[in-house]
């Protein structure tokens, strides 16, 4: 593995985790996906994907799907500031191709790491 790699630490894994981001999250929205990001005081971002049954019916799809984006994460980890980031699916998302995801994905890390140097600035 190398520098690029996604290792356990780099996961929320516990619903408190989660909790913690929700409660005072930076977003970055778009039509079918919501990142939400809070400082965690580590030297290093961390990941957490919630998809539900509802929004994206088949297993096959939701795999694809955390796949795609565990994938873009580990990608970009090194340009992203040091947060907790949760991302939630929304409606429609499972209709994108690979590609799509990625490209929005890009975009979504891009402005998520705008707020958040500006949170920390400001």
């Amino acid at each position: 593995m190398g520098e690029n790699q996604f290792s356990r630490e780099l996961r929320l894994l516990t619903p408190t985790h989660f909790e913690n981001v929700f409660q005072q999250a930076i977003p970055a929205v778009s039509p079918q996906l919501t990142l939400l990001a809070r400082h965690n005081g580590l030297s290093h971002p961390r990941i957490g994907i919630t998809l539900s049954k509802k929004r994206v019916r088949k297993a096959h799809d939701r795999n694809r799907l955390k796949r795609v984006i565990r994938e873009s994460f580990r990608l970009a980890q090194h340009d992203l500031p040091s947060a907790d980031i949760v991302v939630v699916g929304k409606s429609g998302l499972d209709k994108m191709t690979n590609q799509q995801l990625s490209e929005l994905l890009s975009r979504l890390w891009k402005k998520l790491k705008q707020r958040c140097n500006q949170q920390a600035s400001g």
